[in-house]
């Protein structure tokens, strides 16, 4: 069915959206321990994938077993889980791709997210009650498009990272009133349209589009002249190198208000392939910025310099707008990641001012390190560190996974961080 020059009554989407109605907040759940962080801190939504046909081979994932684990987990608190199903199948693969739709669809999810036109039809078919969402991969840039699938039943569109927020509202005004739309605000951009790249596939043999991208745009370069074979011309960006296709990190934190005038349902974080710690610290925050802005814009403006530096304690590249405000500046050369602070433990468990921890970073007796919880950051200093087994009280301790004890002045909970000034960072 093709269809030609529709068009979709204008929405009086201003007109009917309540000011304190808030987008979802999508976070990425690479395994259990980053669904579990995602839920703790405040998202409403999380993004995972099984352990086949998903477009992050290299992260966690979910078996089915966990899979049922984290649907019940997700559910029990009111939340949602979609299923990511975007890899670009070939055809010996479609049978054995609705089959799992089949059964995740049967065990609970709440959408699937789709990129493949063949994959959403043949889904659409075998899997008639699944909700798809149609991934980011499908490039949907333009009205015509999200109608088109609006009309063939998908239920939201994740919008091309291509996009401008003027590009958006008009989309939006276009389209069906019941056809969600979706856009990452944070995380990592692709130098290719929309992560539709090839450079992976012919200098490794892993295939972007099939869930195995090595990223070689965040490869170092340099220039070689024909007849001067051997020899390599860098071209100087910086002291640390030379990265002409290295795309800047998305942070749209303080354009929150505009994100949510223009019509965004669904506020997406990248990040499948990170740390529990990393999805804690950008989730709390965005959950916090939105929670201020339910209230009013003034509360969200007078937060947003303390959740700013927040987003710099977390793991990133350079920060830019991507396309949101037209084409970004700077357009690539991102050079390798920075944080202010450091993934220190994990808290197992408190009582009586003293809490248990699961280490992951060394830290010292007289540090001044950050309980990081969903109500925010709280400062104090290590005055004791004692090892779990023995009670032995030590000065430092340095192996990742060790259990230890520390005096910790706040009521800290299972699932809640602590972080440590980064010695490294610049």
């Amino acid at each position: 069915m093709v269809l030609v020059g529709i068009q979709w009554p204008e929405q009086e989407w201003e007109r009917k959206r309540k000011d304190t109605m808030l987008p979802e907040l999508l976070a990425p759940a690479g395994g259990m321990t980053q669904l579990k962080a995602a839920l703790r801190f405040g998202a409403d939504a999380v993004y995972g994938a099984l352990h086949a046909f998903g477009l992050r081979a290299f992260a966690g994932n979910f078996s089915w077993d966990e899979l049922e684990k984290a649907l019940s987990l997700v559910h029990e608190k009111g939340k949602k889980f979609y299923l990511t199903l975007n890899i670009m199948p070939y055809d010996d693969e479609m049978d054995a791709l609705a089959q799992a739709a089949q059964k995740a669809w049967e065990m609970g999810v709440d959408g699937a997210i789709v990129s493949d036109i063949g994959a959403f039809l043949m889904l659409r078919k075998r899997v008639p009650g699944l909700k798809i969402h149609i991934s980011t991969q499908a490039n949907t840039l333009n009205s015509e498009s999200a109608a088109f699938y609006a009309q063939m039943g998908a239920e939201r569109v994740v919008l091309a990272r291509e996009l401008s927020l003027e590009r958006i509202r008009a989309l939006r005004a276009k389209i069906p009133e019941n056809m969600e739309i979706e856009a990452f605000v944070h995380g990592a951009m692709c130098m290719s349209y929309s992560g539709r790249c090839m450079l992976s596939d012919h200098l490794t043999g892993r295939g972007g589009n099939r869930g195995a991208c090595a990223q070689p745009c965040r490869w170092e370069y340099a220039l070689v002249e024909k007849k001067r074979p051997g020899e390599y011309w860098p071209i100087e960006e910086d002291g640390r190198g030379t990265y002409l296709l290295s795309a800047y990190d998305l942070n749209m934190l303080a354009h929150l208000p505009q994100l949510r005038e223009a019509g965004i349902a669904s506020l997406k974080i990248e990040g499948r392939m990170k740390t529990e710690y990393y999805v804690a610290t950008v989730v709390g925050a965005y959950r916090r910025a939105l929670d201020a802005l339910a209230k009013n814009e003034s509360t969200y403006r007078a937060l947003l310099p303390e959740l700013e530096k927040e987003l710099e304690k977390a793991s990133h590249r350079p920060y830019n707008t991507g396309f949101y405000y037209g084409a970004p500046t700077p357009a690539a050369g991102a050079a390798g990641f920075s944080q202010s602070m450091e993934y220190v433990a994990r808290v197992e468990g408190w009582q009586d001012g003293m809490a248990q921890l699961h280490l992951k970073n060394r830290f010292y007796v007289g540090d001044t390190l950050e309980l990081l919880c969903p109500k925010g950051t709280f400062p104090f200093e290590v005055t004791d560190i004692f090892l779990a087994e023995t009670n032995e009280r030590v000065e430092t301790v340095s192996v990742a996974g060790q259990r230890v004890k520390i005096p910790l002045p706040y009521a800290a909970e299972e699932g809640d961080f602590l972080r440590g000034p980064n010695r490294n960072h610049q």
